[in-house]
């Protein structure tokens, strides 16, 4: 994320760009006038290979329900699943994400993209504008390979040579480069895609060599994928997608190519790159190489043996709007423009379910808010017995507050699943949340914190990397709600006010008995064994150990130095909650 939550990332930088900022003005500008041609995705799905496969894993498993769903809850099947798609399709490939980086897992991953692009796939990646300097950069290269084409959404004008003078670039501009594409999409053929929390790199595949991040994708099957396509088709033509030609030449990425290696081959073990900017550092560079060489050995997952759970669902999605425009430097903005889109092939939200009386009204519930986070507070103002949520970044505004406690005295339990000061990738979002702690506990909210060394949690949610014990901390990145057992949202969002107010995002809601279980078992077992129970005590906060972990409850935040507790506590009271 930028501002504050990026500010823990590039805050010497950032230092320093606001001092020249206020002697130099900043020159760059977004090209005017750019060609965008309308694309769109696969007409009919039917008769490709990929449909064939879903039509009979459908037909095998007598579903009712037309679309299937399948939790990608560990590395290896979020990997692996991705890896079959790129392989297994024959006419369209749309990927969409707010971060791409150029390492080890990326660089196998799109060779399968290449290599679908050379036997006639047309391909169009749509990428956030965010990351994309330096190494990571050389990912723009794919825009000039033969029937791929890529867009990159809301960019920031300037050279890639490094974030430094972006940065600078876009100081006169920041409201608009506050507001970032968030969403995340892989489709084949327009009949099976993944959606969920995971960007694509290394340490959201278990492969990164100082820390992983515990994730959570969905690989969804059949005509909701349609709906998920029409969103992303929304975004491509839109305007504030520019075709990467309009942006960078490729002899100016170039000169960035020694820093990326993006051949088909395997890297040489002749020592890591540096790690793209806002990734953890490596600490055992032996242990980092090995790493690199086993991603290609991971093998495609078998969609043949898929076991597709088979229900009625439904997607929200932000309105692109919800990012301005680029206006000439100066002038005045005209503001973010939200809109939910509860999306079911054209019908109307109270329709828009595939099947089941309760999803659709459900979806029904979630189209009366304006972005997917508010859709999500008005589902919540429907549950009846229980809430599970994960959110990495959980910084809940006045309106989520209100919307708790109304769950609250209706008897609905709530519990969230968040990062610890330990195992936040971007301390200074703990802030945010940690100012709301006690007045949550106080509403009657259970909390518990992830802690950043457990093999409890990663082994709930699939293995978070293949780390010895101590080598590479774990930090949540899972973006889910369980409802009273019986409804299923996993997405991009976070539960809080940059989700809500600004970057935009895509979840599915999912009716689904058989997947809550699925879950929320999960869910559980990481709250017991793999995070601290935050209570309100005498004297204070108390972290309750999590059980059989050995440990002693706490009466700080676990496993954060002094200096980084000290740190936030004087930062703190300047970071605005929304922009955490």
């Amino acid at each position: 994320m930028f501002a504050f939550r990026a500010l823990g990332r590039f805050a010497g930088r950032w230092c320093l760009a606001v001092g020249i900022a206020l002697v130099l003005p900043a020159c760059a500008e977004l090209p005017k006038d750019v060609q965008r041609p309308v694309s769109t995705s696969l007409a009919s799905p039917a008769g490709t290979p990929l449909a064939d496969l879903v039509q009979q894993r459908r037909t095998a498993a007598g579903a009712r329900s037309e679309s299937g769903f399948l939790l990608l809850d560990g590395p290896p099947a979020a990997y692996g699943s991705r890896l079959a798609l790129a392989e297994g399709a024959q006419k369209t490939l749309d990927l969409q994400y707010y971060a791409i980086h150029a390492d080890a897992s990326t660089d196998r991953l799109l060779q399968a993209v290449r290599d679908a692009a050379q036997r006639g796939v047309r391909v169009r990646i749509l990428l956030d504008d965010f990351h994309s300097t330096g190494r990571n950069a050389q990912v723009m290269r794919l825009a000039f390979v033969p029937n791929i084409e890529m867009r990159m959404f809301n960019p920031l004008a300037g050279a890639r040579g490094s974030s430094l003078g972006r940065l600078f670039n876009a100081l006169d501009d920041a409201s608009r480069i506050q507001q970032r594409m968030h969403n995340k999409l892989f489709i084949a053929d327009n009949v099976l895609g993944v959606t969920g929390g995971r960007n694509l790199g290394d340490a959201y595949f278990g492969n990164g060599a100082a820390g992983n991040f515990v994730d959570l994708d969905v690989l969804a099957a059949g005509p909701i994928v349609q709906d998920l396509s029409r969103s992303f088709d929304a975004y491509w033509n839109n305007e504030r997608a520019y075709p990467v030609q309009s942006l960078v030449t490729r002899e100016e990425l170039e000169p960035l190519r020694g820093e990326s290696r993006s051949e088909r081959a395997p890297p040489a073990a002749s020592g890591p790159p540096r790690p793209p900017d806002g990734e953890p550092r490596p600490s055992n560079t032996t242990a980092a190489i090995g790493r690199r060489a086993a991603v290609w050995d991971e093998k495609p997952m078998d969609l043949r043996s898929a076991d597709f759970v088979w229900a009625p669902a439904a997607v929200l999605v932000d309105k692109p709007a919800k990012i301005p425009a680029d206006a000439p430097r100066g002038s005045p903005k005209t503001g973010k423009a939200p809109g939910l889109v509860v999306t079911q092939q054209g019908r109307r939200p109270a329709a828009a379910a595939r099947g089941g009386s309760s999803l659709a009204a459900a979806a029904s519930t979630a189209a009366e808010g304006e972005t997917v986070v508010e859709g999500l507070l008005q589902l919540i103002g429907q549950a009846k017995s229980e809430l599970l949520i994960i959110s990495p970044y959980f910084v809940p505004g006045q309106d989520m507050k209100q919307a708790f406690a109304a769950a609250l005295a209706r008897g609905v339990r709530i519990r969230v699943l968040t990062n610890s000061l330990a195992s936040n990738d971007a301390p200074v979002a703990h802030v945010g949340y940690a100012r709301h702690r006690e007045e949550l506990l106080s509403m009657g909210v259970g909390l518990y914190e992830m802690r950043s060394e457990q093999a409890g949690l990663s082994s709930a949610f699939g293995s978070a990397g293949g780390s010895a014990p101590g080598e590479s901390r774990s930090m949540l990145h899972s973006k889910a709600l369980v409802m009273d057992g019986r409804l299923l949202v996993v997405g991009s969002m976070n539960l809080d006010l940059r989700s809500q107010l600004q970057n935009t995002e895509i979840a599915l809601l999912i009716r689904s008995d058989e997947l809550c279980r699925v879950a929320s078992g999960q869910i559980e077992v990481a709250m017991r064994d793999g995070a601290w129970r935050v209570e309100r005590a005498d004297n204070g906060l108390v972290w309750r150990a999590p059980q059989n972990s050995g440990l002693k409850d706490s009466s700080t935040e676990p496993d954060a130095s002094v200096g980084l507790r000290l740190l936030l506590k004087l930062f703190g009271p300047f970071a605005p909650d929304r922009l955490l």
